[in-house]
């Protein structure tokens, strides 16, 4: 039993029982399905954190309910809002508007060029019903712009158009890797069937971990990459091993035996990357982690159980379907690129790693400069959409991101409690934090009636609610103008709540988090490689290689996205931030995906040096060995990335340019320069292990070496002059 379930078993029994492996591993895709239609899915509700998860939850407890806005913004360059035909306008938007059920206010700009036409719902309006009464305010007065003020409408298009886009995507860069239909659409099956799975698996997870609606499109993204990264490692293994002359059943066990134990020591290393989020402590990132974690563990599962089977049921037919003209991936060393370029930085290692680790720190400078803040709707709008809103809250100030002050406890009625609301209102009016209109929620409430327990005021703060001047106002109610009126009051509770103070929390959450979750990766990313390679060097480079990395991404989504100069060519207005989430993200999803390229390229460099080469020659056997599986792999990646880059809502282009510009530079200059050059430098180094480490277990070939045996390293050829 103990045999049976390592890596090197189960592909052993998947080979000898094809069919039934495939029969359980469908049986468990379809048992996930199973399990998510009986519990169904809990979706997160608020992923509020602090002080404002606080007044959510006290505005949730007290039904203290907001209605819903909508308005439409008229303006025109060449009429005021007293011409004849901007009136028009605005009386049929107010008319249109009163007709669809809500509570249609004008307010007029200081500048008289500009009308806002909304308010509350009083039942729900679709986006189409206010854009066909913008258009027809247009028809009627042509010189007269009509625009719904509806920011996030982007959003949800942006991800179902990556959804569908990542499949055909990741498919077209295979054939592209292999020339051959079938050998693509391996890799492509198998991570398509382990997010389904996930997907399943969601359910139940979502009961202990409510989900946020970004998870999905999460455990899509990381499970179409390990999916394919995982695939590629066990399908060049096995093509790579019958090249050599072993029979396809033969080749699938020492697959088995050398990438099964890759794929499994990589596996961890992301879930242990991806795990790191429950530190944080945000139910937004609880989700996340569980639903990536789940589907890493299915695309494991999938790759040591049915992936052997299906290789073994293809055998030579694996390289049917060969397109003409199409190039095909190399692992034999007759490839030219790479070979060229590992020469030429093993002739050179101190100019190149000079060169190569300049180019990044280069890179990542930048980064020491970044400014972080939670999206709100105006930083999740498209270009077009966000230059409108900066528009409309510049020219009706009130309209901007407001705080939400939620008062609770007894007796609230009382003169002291109105004094204390109107005295916060003058104060934050005259030091210029907020705007006049105020509201309060419910209306009745400071109007004799006797309060329920619970009550909000609303306080349009100035800024756009993003911004450093609205995160300032936010600060100045809560530790100022609340202590200094409402605070004076006894027996009421307060709490700031609202998108700002969303900001304000979660990105204090965030920064307060980064330093743990980064120290826990790191340790545990380096007692999995000091066990898997025993060696305490090879976890310390790869840690520095893979924060070089990050770092890098780091600086580059800054120079992109808090500079203007990018703008016109990616198609967004810059806000001067990164979201709040993504430096921690960025971390723990590169930080997974590059160790699987580490784990992968030194395992091939371990078996060379288990074999008897010197370390420079196993070097050059592994990564031309590997070179091809890892570029192709990150070129799917890069592809998949890349389609949230074009996305118009600003977190997910920031995600998508972060993700893609740190999987090419870990493929190319990292693990093509950085990685050779440093282990020519540090030569027999690399493998040293003190005496009081030397309990660890050791590899097969280690153990067939100590009892004098030829290693059993996978018919390990010999070394041409030329790779010498």
């Amino acid at each position: 039993m103990k045999t049976f379930l390592t890596p090197t078993g189960i592909g052993r029994w998947s080979a000898r029982h094809p069919w039934k492996a495939i029969g359980l591993w469908l049986v468990f895709v379809v048992v996930a399905i199973g399990l998510l239609v009986v519990t169904g899915s809990k979706q997160l509700q608020n992923g509020a954190v602090g002080e404002s998860a606080r007044g959510d939850a006290q505005m949730n407890k007290h039904q203290i309910w907001q209605a819903p806005l909508a308005y439409i913004y008229l303006h025109s360059n060449s009429l005021v809002a007293t011409a004849p035909a901007f009136r028009s306008a605005t009386r049929q938007v107010e008319q249109a508007m009163t007709t669809l059920g809500a509570q249609a206010k004008v307010q007029t700009s200081h500048n008289q060029h500009a009308t806002l036409v909304g308010g509350q719902l009083n039942m729900p309006i679709t986006s189409g019903q206010l854009q066909a009464a913008a258009a027809a305010a247009e028809r009627t007065s042509p010189q007269v712009t009509a625009v719904v003020a509806d920011v996030q409408a982007s959003s949800g298009t942006d991800l179902k158009r990556a959804e569908v886009l990542s499949v055909p995507v990741t498919l077209l860069v295979l054939l592209l890797a292999f020339g051959a239909i079938v050998a693509a659409l391996v890799p492509v099956l198998l991570a398509a069937t382990a997010v389904i799975a996930a997907f399943g698996l969601l359910g139940p997870l979502s009961h202990l971990f409510p989900l946020d609606d970004s998870v999905k499109t999460v455990v899509l993204l990381i499970g179409m990459a390990v999916g394919v990264d995982y695939a590629l490692f066990y399908v060049i293994r096995s093509r790579e091993e019958r090249a050599r002359g072993l029979s396809s059943h033969e080749a699938l066990e020492r697959t088995a035996r050398t990438s099964g134990r890759t794929v499994v020591i990589a596996g961890t290393t992301v879930a242990i990357a991806m795990a790191a989020q429950f530190i944080v402590g945000s139910d937004i990132f609880n989700g996340i982690a569980a639903g990536t974690i789940a589907v890493v563990t299915c695309a494991v599962i999938g790759s040591l159980t049915v992936l052997p089977a299906v290789l073994e049921l293809l055998g030579p037919s694996i390289d049917r379907g060969r397109i003409p003209f199409l190039p095909r991936l190399r692992t034999d060393g007759s490839s030219r690129f790479w070979p060229a370029v590992v020469d030429r930085v093993l002739r050179r290692p101190i100019i190149s790693l000079v060169l190569a680790a300049g180019l990044l720190v280069a890179l990542a400078v930048p980064a020491l400069g970044m400014h972080v803040s939670k999206p709100n709707s105006d930083a999740l709008s498209a270009s077009g959409q966000s230059a409108l809103a900066t528009q409309i809250t510049t020219d009706f100030p009130g309209l901007s991101t407001p705080a939400i002050v939620v008062v609770t406890g007894t007796n609230l009625q009382r003169p002291s409690v109105r004094h204390a609301v109107s005295r916060l209102e003058t104060l934050a009016t005259a030091q210029g934090i907020a705007h006049p209109p105020f509201t309060i929620d419910p209306a009745h409430n400071l109007r004799g009636v006797d309060y329920e327990d619970g009550f909000a005021i609303e306080l349009p703060l100035t800024g756009l609610g993003a911004n450093d001047a609205s995160r300032h106002a936010v600060d100045v109610l809560r530790t100022d103008l609340i202590p200094a009126t409402l605070g004076q009051v006894h027996g009421i509770q307060t709490a700031v709540t609202g998108d700002t103070a969303h900001d304000v929390d979660f990105t204090k959450q965030m920064k307060d988090g980064i330093p743990y979750v980064i120290a826990f990766v790191l340790v545990l990313a380096f007692l999995l490689l000091l066990v898997t390679f025993r060696s305490i060097v090879v976890p310390i480079k790869a840690i520095v290689l893979n924060l070089l990395s990050v770092g890098a991404a780091y600086g580059v989504l800054v120079l992109v996205f808090q500079r203007h100069w990018a703008e016109g060519i990616l198609g967004f207005h810059s806000n001067g931030t990164i979201i709040s989430w993504l430096p921690l993200f960025l971390f723990v999803v590169l930080f997974g995906l590059s160790m699987d390229y580490h784990v992968f390229i030194l395992s091939r460099v371990r078996e060379g040096v288990d074999s008897g080469m010197p370390t420079e020659q196993a070097v050059r056997y592994g990564i031309t060995r590997t070179a091809g599986v890892v570029t192709s792999a990150a070129l799917v990646m890069v592809a998949v990335f890349s389609l949230f880059g074009t996305a118009s809502s600003l977190d997910l282009k920031q995600a998508g340019v972060g993700l893609a510009v740190a999987v090419l530079l870990d493929a190319t200059v990292i693990r093509g320069v950085l990685l050779p050059a440093s282990m020519k430098l540090l030569g027999d180094w690399n493998w040293y292990l003190p005496r009081w480490l030397s309990w660890l277990p050791q590899t097969h070939a280690e153990r067939d070496v100590r009892r004098g045996r030829q290693p059993a390293t996978g018919g390990m050829p010999a070394i041409r002059p030329e790779e010498a």
